[in-house]
């Protein structure tokens, strides 16, 4: 049945939802049991679901509140997590009091892992894009089996395609292939073909960091702030100036506004009001010196029209829970498109590269990393958990068992057996129907009462082990499958003394995650997914502490204040005093929060240059997302983002000395060479000291110095030459002594020494 394009305008701009799904999609009615009802989420949020169609087990609710608003992403979370106890599969369609405005709140499961996808449709709206996207959902009667019903799965499917933002990302990619290629095929000055190639990501990694923010109205106030600035451009030095672009204006841009402070008026007249973002993202590129191309580097403009009419076509969003869509038909790209966009278009089967998908990526990484922090905390704050006399973190186990166990286990599990399924529990010859499909309110998608019996013997396990109080170490919480991210939560939000919130904050924070081979950043965004709820809940912890002692603090802003003037800090608990102020000298908490984890906790390599610019390029993003431009503060009320040239690196990780033990080696026996490889260990020592400084200066919002970094990377690369002249000799004898063939096999081995490069957590 094909949608009828006008019936569905009407009926979305008249907010008419249960007509649209009924009479346009082809869905049912809900069921008559199931009236409207005033609910209250976690944490009190109250709220009105309004049953609007269903669709093979799948709900559609409209979600209002009493102060006629729609709920902030966190609060619409805690709404769904308390509709999805009624019906697990639905689409929330929350409406503000005007009906005008509309954010449709779907929730992709793959593997345990849960996805958010929020659409938003203003009133007013052409709607096209939010049409195609529902023409997808339509059914017809033609589909459905003698009882009216169509299989959950292909339900669930048809609101996937419809309501998934991977098929936006695909288009896109395969448009920005066909452009990558066409603009490293008019690069000229750059005759080595890897070079050429590195160069081009290079240059559309930052037009398309500029883009996302230039549509949040960080550049000048210009949402087309790079489109403009061309067409300036061309005005101004003439059509026939092919190359000006790129020498007048882009790399000035780059180089001395985002990546400069000193700004001249001549440069500000140029740029415009726009700030100084620091982060090396934007500094002069090894590509770019004069001892490599330099000048040599010639772009035409027609390049840059062709990228930016591409672009052009797209809604670049930051951070799509936080955005309010415009109204018109454009698609929506968000930084996570670019780590899609790397993995794809390297040469797989060459280099041996291959995406991990992000169900993997939280499994192994919540698994790993939560683990280890508890075991850190038990090590300073024994007694909370393993005290005989009275309360541990095991007995929230016990009081919830339901609140770790995951839904996909309990589906069903509250319904009482119909009597020809119950009657064979204990007798055999009475299973005649266990092999048949069970109902979707009894199974989850595929399976048969035998399955259904199975799981729910499982789930009433795992429950009485919960209820006894048998779970009493994390690892066992793995081996059961129970929500280990939740525990994790509720242990510091439900923490009833500092001693262990304090063990807890100091794991969380020293915590080091180093990927091997980290790609576009696939691993260390999952560890990032998984610190920063658990960074959040010790700060709001903290401030309950100090409010328990009668100090105003304001837990939205992190912030403790009286009559508007900061107090200082409390004696009792003067560490988190201190460290919440700090936390308010940032822009936001959540800025601080993703910063401090960036900078402290993720370390990643990649034999890939490219591979490690556009991890960078995300983690920028990220806490770019987290601000909004004030034209009132300095710097537009944005903080200079961190530089972690040192926590993101490239080279070959097969190549290099891992161990301090390797590095000794290569003296053993030569009293020269043990001299030299002290040295080397001196310099990788000083190196770490000096990060760590670097480090601690970035997270308390000092900037550091270019001097400052000068210092760092001269010793770093005096550790690193040195390290790379012992290798060489052990690969071929002379081999260090012959410069143009030591060059060559550096740049073609990429060594990579663990021990130098990353000292301070190897040593731990």
């Amino acid at each position: 049945m094909p949608l009828n394009i006008n019936n569905t305008r009407q009926l979305l701009q008249n907010f008419d939802f249960r007509r649209l799904f009924i009479n346009e999609l082809g869905w049912n009615n809900p069921p008559h049991a199931l009236a409207p009802a005033d609910a209250t989420a976690k944490g009190g949020i109250r709220f009105r679901r309004t049953p609007v169609a269903v669709l093979s087990g799948i709900h559609v609710f409209e979600i209002t509140t009493p102060d006629g608003t729609i709920p902030d992403a966190k609060a619409r979370a805690g709404i769904h997590a308390a509709v999805a106890i009624l019906a697990a599969e639905n689409i929330l369609i929350f409406v503000d009091a005007a009906r005008s405005k509309s954010h449709w709140h779907w929730v992709k499961r793959e593997a345990g892992k849960s996805l958010t996808r929020p659409h938003l449709y203003i009133k007013g709206q052409p709607g096209d894009l939010f049409i195609s996207k529902l023409a997808a959902m339509v059914v017809d009667i033609s589909e459905l089996d003698g009882r009216g019903h169509l299989p959950l799965t292909v339900a669930a499917n048809r609101v996937k395609k419809a309501l998934d933002v991977e098929r936006v990302t695909r288009h896109f990619y395969d448009e920005f292939k066909r452009e990558h290629t066409a603009f490293l095929g008019v690069i000229d000055g750059i005759p080595v073909k890897a070079d050429a190639e590195w160069y081009a990501s290079v240059m559309l990694n930052r037009m398309m960091f500029v883009y996302f923010i230039q549509r949040k109205g960080f550049l000048d106030g210009d949402h087309d702030y790079l489109r403009n600035r061309l067409n300036r451009c061309k005005r101004e030095k003439g059509e026939d100036k092919f190359y000006s672009f790129y020498r007048y204006f882009l790399l000035r841009l780059f180089h001395e506004g985002l990546g400069g402070k000193t700004r001249p008026p001549a440069l500000e007249a140029l740029l415009g009001r726009i700030p100084y973002l620091n982060g090396g993202f934007f500094d002069i590129h090894d590509l770019e010196k004069p001892d490599r191309y330099g000048n040599a580097i010639r772009i035409p403009d027609k390049a840059f029209e062709r990228i930016f009419d591409l672009f052009d076509h797209y809604e670049w969003v930051l951070d799509p829970e936080r955005t309010v869509r415009k109204a018109g038909d454009k698609e929506e790209i968000n930084p996570d498109v670019l780590g899609f966009i790397f993995e794809k278009y390297i040469n797989q089967k060459q280099m041996g590269a291959y995406y991990t998908k992000e169900d993997i990526t939280e499994y192994i990484s919540k698994n790993a990393v939560l683990p280890f922090l508890f075991d850190a905390a038990r090590s300073k704050c024994k007694i909370a958990f393993e005290n005989p006399n009275g309360p541990t973190i095991w007995d929230l186990l016990k009081a919830n068992p339901d609140r770790y166990i995951y839904p996909a286990v309990r589906h069903g599990t509250a319904l009482p057996l119909p009597p020809d399924i119950a009657a064979g529990l204990d007798d055999v010859a009475k299973r005649t129907n266990w092999n048949k499909p069970a109902p979707t309110e009894y199974a989850l998608p595929t399976e048969i009462w035998r399955e259904v019996i199975a799981r729910r013997k499982r789930c009433e396990e795992i429950r009485r082990k919960l209820g006894a109080g048998e779970v009493r170490d994390i690892n066992e919480l793995i081996t059961l499958n129970l929500d280990i991210r939740q525990f994790a939560q509720d242990v510091i939000e439900n923490c009833e003394g500092p001693e262990l919130l304090r063990a807890f904050w100091d794991a969380i924070k020293k915590v080091t995650v180093l990927d091997l081979t980290c790609g576009s950043g696939a691993f260390l965004f999952a560890a990032l997914n998984i610190l920063e709820p658990l960074y959040e809940a010790c700060l709001v912890r903290m401030g309950e502490f100090l409010n328990d002692e009668a100090i105003k603090y304001d837990a939205a802003k992190l912030k403790f204040t009286e009559h508007g003037l900061p107090l200082p800090p409390h004696k009792k608990f003067e560490d988190f005093s201190l460290l919440l102020d700090s936390v308010a000298a940032h822009p936001s908490p959540r800025y601080f929060i993703f910063k401090s984890i960036i900078l402290n906790n993720l370390f990643g390599v990649d034999i890939m240059e490219e591979a490690v610019e556009i991890c960078k390029l995300r983690l920028f993003l990220k806490l770019a997302a987290q601000v909004e431009p004030d034209a009132a503060k300095d710097n537009l009320g944005i903080e200079p983002l961190p530089d972690i040239d040192f926590n993101i690196r490239a080279g070959n990780t097969l190549v290099g000395y891992a161990t301090r033990a390797e590095l000794e080696a290569v003296a053993s026996g030569d009293w020269i060479l043990k001299g030299q490889v002290k040295e080397v260990l001196e310099a990788a020592e000083d190196a770490a000291k000096l990060y760590e400084c670097f480090q601690k200066s970035q997270v308390e919002g000092d900037q550091s110095t270019a001097e400052f970094k000068r210092k760092l990377r001269d010793k770093f690369d005096y550790a690193r030459a040195k390290c790379d002249r012992f290798l060489a000799e052990s690969y071929e004898l002379g081999l260090s002594k012959k410069p143009q063939k030591f060059d060559a096999w550096r740049k073609s081995h990429q060594p990579f020494h663990w021990f130098v490069e990353f000292y301070g957590i190897l040593s731990k």
